[in-house]
């Protein structure tokens, strides 16, 4: 019924809803040059100044996108023919040519915050594997590849300004490594209050939660506003490869640069094979004659299953990507970057009451459509190794992979995909995965682990096949040293004294 509505719109309904977009945007605006005006320091302001009419120019666009009611049509959405998405089968036969190394740059999304998981500061400081933490790891990546082939690949970090002052503090101990670290700051936007649709912060020294750093597509302007853009240029980079802070499977891949350099390609994504773990993962489409990254937000709710169906949409983007820098500053400075507004609702507390906000964001997978030549390629399941949960620390600290070099390697014995691994809320926080988990148990020959409630395993456990342990509320079940649970379930309460 709201499509066919869409369509009857009369000239007076457009013409309400322009005046009414543009009394939020001159009200907004109004608004946003009395944040700049409380900044004295002109450098700070000049900076500020440039946020402000990034954030102005997305709030923009998100009333007339709101107002349109601007969605793609379903039927126009195919599958990507087969030089839009390539296998990677095909490029790991291409040689490989280590001079290209010399135009390369890494970069890693380092914005987020460990609060999810129960931790303090930047989630690229917890601890992961054998005492090394997400940046430790991607250091010792890269300062392996500059010593295997002698080269001066250096790494960035996108930091927010939640994450700057901990990671500079933190980069200072690995001044002595092989390595060139650069580190900058991605936007701070206001949120805007969701009833009045004005900013929140009335100056620019509010308190934290009334800004938000608005996604990973602010990357591309803010690597341009840093200096880092035309630094890199000037050096001679030519193409940077981005991925999440907390994916332990992106490292540099020769045969993806190699074939990224002989296509001419602007931007690759790297896609990999859906589970059902994935299917609310974006995937590429066809749309128009345009390569296109189409995410569960944007299908209408009719076709939500079919979107999650893996027979259809066979592969989702990694976040993996590379990207040609020239070509980054060709679009941002002709402000042709112009990617999907994710509206992400939010509440803060003032005066004791919960209040609705709202903050605009985008992502960097969905620029691909602005790009020549650009198209997906899909990676084995071993480049796309995230860790979002404790869930998902459990997976990279069993024997199913071992460290060498700052990279995780699974273990050639492991038959078929990665377990599922399900753990309950006792284990949301990395302190009580740690109380309850001292000890990670063996599970190369683990398929699916589900535990919830107050469960302990002890010392040298081994799990196979489908274990599920339910503990009823109240009670506790404690897993004693050396056992081997195979395809068993577990449930009610077990408590084992001798200890």
């Amino acid at each position: 019924m709201m499509q066919a509505k869409k369509h009857t719109k009369t000239h007076s309904t457009y013409a309400f809803e322009s005046n009414t977009n543009s009394v939020a945007a001159s009200q907004m605006r109004n608004a946003l040059n009395k944040l700049a005006d409380s900044v004295k320091d002109e450098d700070t302001r000049s900076k500020f100044e440039g946020e402000l009419d990034s954030f102005f120019s997305l709030f923009r666009r998100y009333l007339v996108e709101k107002a349109s009611g601007s969605t793609l049509e379903w039927d126009k959405i195919k599958s990507p023919n087969p030089e839009e998405v390539v296998d990677f089968s095909v490029i790991e036969q291409q040689p490989e040519n280590v001079s290209n190394l010399s135009k390369l740059a890494v970069l890693k999304l380092n914005g987020g915050l460990g609060t999810s998981m129960g931790c303090v500061g930047p989630k690229s400081v917890i601890e992961v594997r054998d005492g090394n933490t997400f940046l430790d790891l991607s250091v010792r990546q890269i300062e392996y590849l500059n010593r295997q082939y002698d080269s001066d690949v250096p790494l960035l970090l996108m930091n927010s300004f939640n994450t700057d002052a901990d990671t500079a503090h933190l980069i200072k101990k690995y001044s002595a490594n092989r390595i060139r670290i650069r580190s900058f700051n991605q936007s701070k936007f206001p949120r805007v209050y969701k009833d009045s649709m004005l900013p929140v912060p009335s100056s620019y020294n509010d308190e934290l939660d009334s800004w938000y750093p608005p996604g990973h597509g602010d990357l591309f302007e803010s690597l341009h506003a840093s200096g880092e853009l035309d630094a890199l240029i000037a050096q001679g980079r030519e193409i940077l490869f981005v991925s999440n802070g907390d994916n332990l499977g992106a490292t540099v891949d020769l045969k993806i640069l190699n074939h990224m350099i002989e296509t001419g390609a602007e931007y690759i994504m790297e896609l990999t094979d859906k589970t059902r773990a994935d299917v609310k993962g974006g995937t590429l489409i066809s749309y128009d004659g345009q390569v296109r990254l189409l995410e569960v937000a944007q299908v209408p709710k009719e076709h939500v299953d079919e979107f999650k169906n893996i027979r259809k949409f066979k592969n989702f983007n990694t976040n993996n990507l590379w990207i040609n820098l020239k070509a980054v500053k060709k679009l941002v400075e002709s402000s042709s970057l112009e990617m999907e507004i994710i509206p992400n609702q939010k509440t803060i507390n003032r005066g004791g009451h919960e209040i609705n906000v709202l903050q605009l964001e985008t992502a960097c997978g969905a620029a691909i459509r602005h790009f020549q030549g650009a198209h997906g390629v899909v990676v084995p399941r071993s480049r796309f190794l995230p860790v979002k949960t404790c869930s998902d620390l459990l997976l990279v600290k069993s024997d199913l992979f071992c460290l060498e070099h700052g990279a995780l390697k699974l273990d050639p014995s492991r038959f078929g995909p990665n377990p599922l691994i399900k753990l309950g809320s006792h284990f949301k926080k990395v302190s009580g995965f740690h109380a309850r988990i001292p000890h990670i148990p063996k599970i190369v020959e683990l398929d699916h682990l589900t535990i919830t409630g107050n469960v302990f395993l002890g010392k040298g456990v081994t799990l196979k096949g489908t274990v599920i342990i339910v503990c009823s509320e109240g009670q506790r079940i404690d897993i004693p040293n050396g056992s081997v649970l195979e395809n068993v379930v577990i449930t009610g309460n077990l408590q084992i004294l001798e200890h």
